[in-house]
């Protein structure tokens, strides 16, 4: 038997689902005016300058974006035309392939970083008060866990 959803629970969803949609419409605009940089590019490049010496193995970050490896490929390869990262083979597995954030890609990420994080600050962090904060952050992780945790059939 399906439990529809109440006035309320109906309110809180379709709320959450017209501000997330249109936040990250916001911030990729956001990111794309800057920076003629979409969000998966600037998430990669994070994820690259994060890492140690600024490499990673390329299922990694299919792994940590949650994409498809062909997804992170065809990303990568756009990310190399503009000369932010290079391929290299990864020496413990000649199937494998490192992904290596330059310098130009790191200028570029610097160069974004500011806008996005201004966008970030716009429009969630400085709406919202400490303990709402809080709250989203709690909430999110509930979210997180359940999402990334094992199927629901693998649970009992």
């Amino acid at each position: 038997m399906t439990r529809w959803l109440n006035d309320d629970e109906q309110h809180a969803w379709r709320t959450f689902g017209l501000a997330t949609r249109l936040l990250t419409d916001r911030l990729e605009r956001d990111l794309l005016a800057a920076a003629d940089m979409p969000p998966t590019y600037y998430e990669l490049l994070v994820l690259l300058s994060e890492a140690p010496e600024r490499t990673m193995r390329m299922s990694e970050l299919a792994q940590w974006t949650n994409s498809k490896p062909s997804r992170i490929s065809h990303a990568i390869n756009k990310l190399e035309q503009k000369g932010w990262v290079r391929r290299e083979h990864y020496a413990g597995d000649r199937r494998g392939w490192l992904a290596v954030l330059t310098d130009d890609g790191l200028t570029a990420l610097q160069a974004a970083a500011p806008r996005h994080v201004a966008g970030v600050r716009e429009h969630v962090i400085d709406l919202l008060t400490p303990e709402q904060l809080r709250q989203l952050a709690d909430i999110s992780q509930v979210l997180l866990d359940h999402l990334t945790g094992p199927p629901a059939e693998d649970r009992d």
